[in-house]
């Protein structure tokens, strides 16, 4: 059995990184896809500039440790990136009570498909290393 997920699109906003308290490194992204939108009978459709009107699905994605560190650094909003991981399903209580689940991408590999600003400024990631 295999779950595997394969994404390419752009990030919503900056990498948000943390660490934990035991000293792993966590980094949060946000991917966005877009899929041609469908009318009541399935069929696509232009928007008012003339192109083929879009959906557009937001997946959250988790990367640990040095993926989650090179992802912070090099990856910026708006940058074109390919993401392969697994899917994760969570279920937690709120405060209220009421019982709550949420899914997420944990990821084992990015490739950065367009140039990002590198965290230092200089808006150059030539020396951005492969991922894996």
């Amino acid at each position: 059995m295999t779950n595997l997920v394969i994404l390419t699109g752009r990030l919503d906003r900056d990498p948000e990184s943390r660490e934990t308290k035991g000293g792993t490194s966590v980094t949060g992204i946000t991917v966005v896809t877009d899929r041609p939108a469908r009318d009541k009978d399935g069929k696509t459709y232009k928007d008012d500039n003339g192109y083929t009107a879009k959906d557009s699905e937001f997946h959250r994605v988790t990367c640990f440790n040095g993926l989650s560190k090179t992802v912070g650094q090099f990856c910026t909003k708006g940058q074109l990136v390919s993401v392969q991981g697994r899917l994760h399903y969570t279920q937690w209580e709120d405060q209220e009570g009421v019982k709550r689940y949420g899914c997420e991408i944990l990821a084992d590999k990015v490739d950065f498909l367009s140039r990002g600003n590198a965290r230092d400024g200089d808006g150059d990631n030539r020396d951005a290393p492969e991922i894996d």
